[in-house]
Order: C-alpha cells, then structure tokens, then sequence
C-alpha cells in the first residue's frame, strides 16, 4: 500500500495554468516511474506526463506536449506536474501513479496501474 500526498488543480479559465503535486509516501518496494493519469465523465483514461525516478526520461501525450511539464525533486517520490495554456479539453480528475517493470516502457499506454492516489480535479473554463 503507497501514501499518496497529492495537491494543485483547481478552475481555471482558458489560456491559464495550474500545477500539481504528488509525493509517494512510505509504502511497496521502490519504483522506477511516476506521472499522472486524467479521466473525464465519459472519456477513457488519459496518459498525461510520467517521469523516470532517476530523472533520466520524460514521456508526455500528444495532446499536452508542449504545454504540460513533468519534474522530480531529488528523492524521486515527488513529482510536479506545471500545466500551462489549459483548454476545456483537460478538463479531467487527474490521478498520480507508479509503477515499475513494463508500466514504465510506455507508461502513457500503460493502463494496470496498481499505486495510485486519490486524484486532484482540474476544470478550465471557456
């Protein structure tokens, strides 16, 4: 069982930004990713932004690249997420994960998240 520590989201209107984070607390054995996943009312799920725990790889989804930034402190288990020229379409509860072994080769894809928070809500307005 993982601890998640998460915060950031919120409402903002079109063009602005918000950010989140996530700690993983004390929990399983090390793992080797973390990002976060979005899902809104009637969408599938969402790989949004993931980053190694050594720093060394960023993965982001075509729909974010550009305006989503993933980064990490040292400790590797916290991670922030600066989500910047938001649209109505990122409209989403937004979930932190990690993982480790083949969720961390394309996470974006990867969906059999086992560790995963409560989710942050994020809403942009038109």
């Amino acid at each position: 069982q993982v601890q998640f520590y998460e915060s950031g989201g919120g409402s903002v209107e079109t063009g602005g930004s918000l950010s989140a984070s996530c700690t993983a607390g004390s929990g399983p054995p090390s793992f080797y990713c973390m990002g976060w996943f979005r899902q809104a009312p009637g969408k599938e799920r969402e790989g949004v932004a993931f980053i190694y725990t050594n720093g060394q790889r960023t993965f982001y989804s075509d729909s974010v690249k550009g305006r989503f930034t993933i980064s990490q402190d040292n400790s590797g288990r916290s991670a922030y997420l600066q989500m910047s020229d938001l649209k109505p379409e990122d409209t989403a509860m937004y979930t932190c994960v990690v993982g480790s072994g083949g969720l961390c080769a394309n996470p974006i894809t990867s969906i059999n998240w086992r560790y995963f928070g409560q989710g942050i809500q994020v809403t942009v307005t038109s």
